[in-house]
């Protein structure tokens, strides 16, 4: 007991997070993370093989070499795959894997680390340190090479893109990566101090509760229902939009996906920036509330006076979530939704509405938004009028390039073409699963 009293903690605490993790995603519609998951397997098992490891060493004399050289084995497999998965993790949170080839190439240093420690195991010895023996030899240096390693990697990818991180999020993530990174100093000076089990305990505990936590997870997806229950509520006064807003909103989730990706846009993205974007895309319309239902529902084409009162929507929508939105703790989302409610009919040309903004002077998120609003007025059905071709469509967005719309925008949403043809065929077979699934930002 004296040689493995930390680890059978560690594996106490980290049994306790897997518990209750299943427990609570189980029947839930929590979208689960595939490396956080292997992180679920393969930390407990690192840990395990630590206390073992930790006790057959000082107890050689009863445990056959051979069972004392494969537990080794396995702890050196178990400690590297943990540690793969946790950058693997973390450079999926800050980065995203836009391309398979990055995991690959992320994870080319711990084969070659796994081939060597599989190797060296032959040499493994045994060292009489003051207090207990551990274990010293090549595989034993690959090991903790790859650690330091991939450690290295976590701590780089943190630090250099904290950005991506959300405010709430970045304290903490630091917070634990270092402490983790202190223990796993200590332990290569010290050898004899078997604190080895700390370190991927940290590593997961940080994870779950910054990251993975189901119940902050549910708050926020309710959060986020109520926000757009609330515009489709609103939505649903005009029967000329049907599910413009679910519609929209994917279209605005795309672009930002695109945008993190590119070079002149993703210094510039932040996590927090990604987040309140898309949870305010609903609200653009929500001024609508306030226009009279006889101009919301005419089946014809609006007169002066009726489209000057229509025009209204933007400012009223923006007036709206000053008013109702003034006590969420969030300052940044309550400004972007009262800039993309307000301006989202802005024209980069400076001939749009209600201000008459132009250029960058329009704010980002509003001009995104505009994109998006005005492709899905034209490509749906109306009463006055049915929906236009596809390709006529993409030609508006086109044409519209400098003039209404920005065309450095323009340019991401028409590569984009595949993606939003595919998005509009899923969104109208099975809304709910396209919008609660991978074409909605992860980071």
């Amino acid at each position: 007991m004296l040689y493995f009293k930390l680890q059978l903690g560690c594996l106490m605490v980290i049994l306790y997070i897997v518990i209750s993790y299943i427990k609570q995603t189980r029947h839930s519609k929590i979208k689960c993370n595939r490396f956080f998951d292997a992180l679920l397997v393969l930390t407990p098992l690192a840990v395990f093989f630590d206390g073992f490891t930790a006790w057959s060493v000082n107890n050689a004399d009863i445990v056959p070499e051979f069972v004392n050289k494969g537990a080794h084995l396995l702890f050196f497999i178990f400690m590297d795959l943990t540690v793969i998965a946790t950058s693997l993790y973390i450079f999926g949170q800050l980065l995203g894997f836009s391309r398979k080839r990055r995991a690959i190439l992320l994870g080319i240093p711990g084969l070659i680390s796994l081939i060597i420690v599989i190797a060296g195991i032959g040499g493994l010895e045994y060292i009489d340190g003051v207090t207990t023996r551990y274990s010293m030899g090549l595989s034993v240096y690959a090991c903790y090479g790859t650690v330091v390693f991939y450690y290295g990697l976590i701590l780089l990818f943190v630090i250099s893109r904290r950005h991506f991180l959300t405010n709430d999020k970045v304290m903490g993530t630091l917070s634990f990566i270092i402490i983790a990174g202190v223990i796993l100093v200590t332990q290569i000076i010290f050898p004899e101090v078997l604190l080895t089990s700390l370190f991927p305990t940290i590593l997961m505990l940080g994870i779950y509760i910054d990251f993975e936590d189901p119940a902050i997870k549910k708050l926020t997806m309710h959060k986020d229902d109520m926000v757009d229950g609330f515009a489709t509520m609103v939505e649903s006064r005009d029967n000329n939009t049907g599910g413009h807003i679910k519609r929209t909103k994917a279209y605005v989730n795309l672009m930002l996906k695109k945008m993190s990706e590119d070079r002149y846009y993703r210094r510039h993205l932040s996590k927090d920036y990604i987040t309140n974007v898309k949870n305010a895309a609903p609200l653009h319309d929500i001024g609508k509330i306030a226009t009279p239902d006889s101009i919301l529902q005419k089946p014809g084409k609006l007169t002066d006076e009726e489209y000057a009162i229509m025009k209204k929507h933007a400012a009223d929508g923006a007036e709206i979530i000053r008013h109702t939105f003034c006590d969420i703790d969030n300052d940044e989302f309550r400004r972007i939704a009262f800039e993309v409610a307000r301006y989202h009919h802005e024209k980069y040309n400076g001939k749009g509405y209600p201000v008459g903004l132009s250029g960058e002077n329009i704010p980002l998120h509003a001009r995104i938004m505009a994109i998006a609003d005005v492709f899905d007025a034209v490509s749906q059905k109306r009463c006055y009028r049915d929906a236009m071709p596809v390709e006529k469509c993409f030609d508006i967005i086109k044409n519209g390039s400098g003039t209404d719309f920005d065309p450095r925008l323009v340019e991401i949403f028409l590569d984009s073409r595949d993606e939003v043809e595919q998005l509009m065929s899923e969104i109208e077979a099975e809304p709910e699963k396209v919008l609660g699934g991978s074409f909605i930002l992860t980071f």
